[in-house]
């Protein structure tokens, strides 16, 4: 099975941890049985250069909003627009696999909101999702669906 390729933006540093553990396991689930793919991160942020992608992807995202509720009273995204930037440079968009998002339930219909918009303004399906830096439980879920994910695309 192919290696996963996930681009990631981090504002705080949950998504990177998150990511960051989430490669980690890959890593053991390739020691325990080696047709397990392994994981490569790339972080995206204000200081990255626009490049062509060439090689599928997935995109981690987490929410920062200003305004609005998310439903019905517009929203404005916060500090991940380079994020968006580099999915609509070139020809990055059909590339992207599929969006997983991040945020705090406590925000309710804004929790993972820019993650569902990116799937939605792009095109690719919103895979997953967890809240915050996520457990080890989201590891596990998250990573069966991506390689399930990859699996399927390479069935096609």
């Amino acid at each position: 099975m192919k290696q996963i390729r996930i681009l990631f933006i981090s504002i705080e540093g949950n998504t990177r941890s998150f990511v960051n553990h989430l490669v980690s396991y890959a890593e053991q689930q390739h020691q325990i049985h080696p047709t397990q793919p392994l994981i490569t991160a790339t972080e995206i942020s204000d200081q990255t250069d626009l490049q062509a992608e060439h090689q599928p992807y997935f995109v981690f995202v987490p929410t920062y909003l200003d305004g609005g509720n998310g439903i019905d009273n517009g929203v404005k995204e916060l500090m991940t627009n380079s994020m968006g930037e580099y999915l609509d440079f070139q020809e990055n968009a059909q590339y992207c696999q599929g969006i997983i998002g991040s945020g705090n339930k406590n925000f309710n219909a804004q929790y993972c909101l820019t993650a569902k918009r990116y799937a939605r303004k792009f095109q690719v399906p919103f895979i997953a999702d967890y809240e915050l830096r996520g457990n080890h439980d989201d590891l596990e879920r998250i990573y069966a669906d991506l390689v399930a994910f990859v699996a399927e695309q390479a069935a096609v």
